[in-house]
């Protein structure tokens, strides 16, 4: 697409769902992009799923970019070479090691000695990737959420041989493109969400497989308790906001009878043996027409949208700047 590129690029190698995705926010917040495709049937797939998501996000005031403005900025190809003036990479690949060090062999044949070269693996400790590549000082973890462009979640994950000082420029360039990232300074498999996430999940497939509580009712808990209030203030917060004394007095005795089992849960193993994979074949822990599938999708993407939206009533520096207004304004004693 656009041939008259300049220096500061950033690259996105991968094009799968993750990497439409996080090519989308970038372009979004105003980069160049320059979007390789390891896969060659992928770059045929990559246009239209990169054009809607634009498109929506241009729609529902989510970009200040029309669709036209941002694709003028994207560049799609299968050549690496075309990584040259990038001076940010971020890797996106499947999690296979072999796949991870052929691309980081790709990618570092090309780009210059002062880039940044990321990967956005949720699964491979850093620690490991970063014998994989030639300047692991200048490597870290780049881990988005789905989807990249509707949310402000971004991690910043350092190896051991990081350069603390890139990561912490990282990390304020993130914040320019409208996230609100975390700064993970040791490395360590899961870093922050997926290991709160995956100690979530743990507890309720415990519930579940114990009788305790169906599929259902194990969803309509969670939407209704910690859906509603994490988006505006996480857990510490809200241990504070409600009385850090209780949940002192609780966890006492609710700690030890919590699950802590070290293998694959069998009501997930069953589903994903005999090739269930949720909405994608309509085999999950909930049965899908594809009737239904098409509409939970199209559901799940409305909401992404909308939540942004509030979230962004309520940024986490939401305070600091109403007293910092009121002190301006004099109404602060």
């Amino acid at each position: 697409m656009n041939e008259t590129r300049q220096p500061g690029e950033v690259g996105v190698v991968g094009l799968g769902l993750m990497g439409c995705s996080i090519v989308s926010a970038l372009l979004i917040a105003g980069n160049n992009v320059v979007a390789v495709a390891p896969i060659p049937a992928d770059l045929d797939k990559a246009l239209p799923k990169i054009t809607h998501h634009l498109r929506e996000a241009y729609r529902q005031g989510l970009s200040a970019y029309t669709l036209a403005e941002n694709l003028a900025r994207l560049t799609l190809t299968e050549d690496y070479s075309q990584l040259a003036s990038c001076d940010l990479v971020s890797e996106c690949v499947t999690e296979n090691l072999e796949i991870k060090k052929k691309v980081y062999a790709s990618v570092e044949a090309h780009i210059g000695p002062d880039a940044i070269l990321t990967t956005n693996t949720s699964a491979i400790p850093n620690t490991i990737l970063k014998d994989f590549v030639n300047r692991p000082h200048r490597f870290m973890g780049m881990h988005w959420a789905e989807p990249a462009f509707t949310t402000k979640f971004l991690e910043i994950v350092c190896n051991p041989l990081t350069d603390p000082a890139l990561a912490e420029k990282l990390y304020e360039r993130a914040t320019t493109w409208g996230r609100e990232p975390t700064l993970v300074r040791r490395d360590i498999r899961g870093f922050i969400t997926n290991r709160i996430m995956y100690a979530m999940y743990r507890e309720a497939f415990y519930l579940v497989e114990n009788g305790y509580a169906t599929v259902e009712d194990v969803d309509r808990a969670c939407r209704n308790d910690g859906g509603h209030w994490m988006p505006f203030c996480g857990l510490f917060r809200y241990m504070d906001l409600t009385g850090l004394q209780a949940y002192y007095t609780v966890m006492k005795d609710l700690f030890p009878t919590l699950n802590n089992q070290a293998h694959v849960p069998k009501l997930i193993e069953d589903i994903a043996r005999q090739g269930g994979n949720g909405i994608v074949n309509g085999k999950g822990f909930y049965d899908y027409t594809p009737e239904e599938a098409k509409e939970w999708e199209k559901a799940y993407e409305e909401f992404a949208f909308d939540i942004s939206r509030l979230s962004a009533k309520y940024p986490g520096d939401l305070v600091k700047k109403r007293l910092e207004a009121e002190k301006l304004n004099g109404t602060v004693v």
